[in-house]
């Protein structure tokens, strides 16, 4: 059973992140009245892109070449430190939530880099877009798994999750739904989604995370996707996880990883289903007032904080 819970632990990710992207692109299908292309494309358009030749610019550097790589390996190591289905790996897998950012930010310096290195101005404001975004997102993200931590007293992405598991429906609960919900505004922004980016769209005057692999094809430009892919899930997980953990395996036997794996995929889901109808009830927002929108969750999380402080 070990064997299976590193395999289920390390391959989740990666296997399961194209699949999720198809849903919520089948839901969206749904919300518009369209049939939509079945769950299992993004498999199919990721299997065309590694069997399709390259075209890179002659102005490319070393930097356009490596950074799929290095941001697609960067989703892998996350994907692998953060609790999934069981909470049996914190003491052995080193996943501190400070740890995890500097890894996000380091996948986001490579990817806006590489937006800008060929020197294409679709890249150039991309890349600028980009971290303009992260910039501001940061602040939001990581108070609002601070707050957990600050509850939890632990730094530790297991930790956290098992301290919550053990409240159960308690006092804090108003608090941890306020820091979800600041949560929730930081994922649709480090992933590109509404209102943040259309992740559909290849319109020059709104396209953000489109416009820094415009120049990629091939396998690099299927590396980029499904990187995204995979940091889309990674933040699910945590939302789910981190917020609602209730469901996570308390041992390691058949049925009880059977049952943890099948009420993930419930959580998975359901938040799956409010990013397809967000993406489908709402407009992209003008790009001077995504700042409002982030500071807002800075400043949820910031009240949390302190309603922890004073609760404590």
């Amino acid at each position: 059973m070990e064997i299976l819970s590193w395999t289920i632990q390390l391959a989740f990710v990666p296997a399961m992140s194209p699949l999720f992207i198809g849903i919520v692109r089948k839901i969206k299908a749904l919300m518009q009245n369209r049939q939509g292309a079945d769950i299992f494309q993004p498999y199919r358009d990721l299997r065309k892109l590694f069997h399709k030749d390259e075209v890179i610019s002659q102005d490319a550097s070393w930097i356009f070449s490596l950074a799929p790589y290095l941001v697609f390996a960067t989703t892998l190591i996350i994907g692998a430190g953060i609790p999934i289905f069981t909470l049996f790996f914190g003491s052995i897998i080193p996943s501190d939530f400070l740890a995890l950012i500097y890894l996000l930010a380091f996948g986001t310096f490579w990817l806006a880099l590489s937006g800008i290195d060929v020197g294409s101005s679709f890249g150039g404001f991309g890349s600028s877009r980009e971290m303009t975004l992260s910039a501001i997102a940061e602040g939001g993200l990581i108070f609002s798994v601070l707050s957990l931590s600050i509850l939890s007293h632990t730094t530790n992405l297991f930790g956290i999750s098992s301290f919550i598991l053990s409240l159960g429906f308690s006092r804090f609960a108003i608090v941890i739904g306020l820091a979800f919900f600041a949560f929730l505004i930081a994922l649709l922004a480090e992933n590109s989604r509404f209102p943040f980016d259309n992740p559909a769209t290849h319109l020059e005057l709104t396209m953000v995370h489109e416009a820094m692999i415009l120049e990629y094809s091939g396998k690099r430009l299927a590396l980029m996707e499904w990187a995204a892919a995979n940091k889309f899930l990674i933040f699910i997980l945590l939302a789910a996880n981190l917020f609602f953990p209730w469901g996570i395996a308390g041992s390691l036997g058949i049925i009880s990883i059977l049952s943890a794996l099948g009420i993930l995929t419930a959580k998975i889901l359901i938040l799956c289903a409010f990013v397809g109808i967000l993406e489908s009830t709402i407009a992209k927002y003008r790009f001077f007032r995504l700042p409002d929108l982030l500071f807002t969750s800075f400043v949820i999380s910031a009240i949390v904080i302190e309603l922890i402080i004073q609760i404590q």
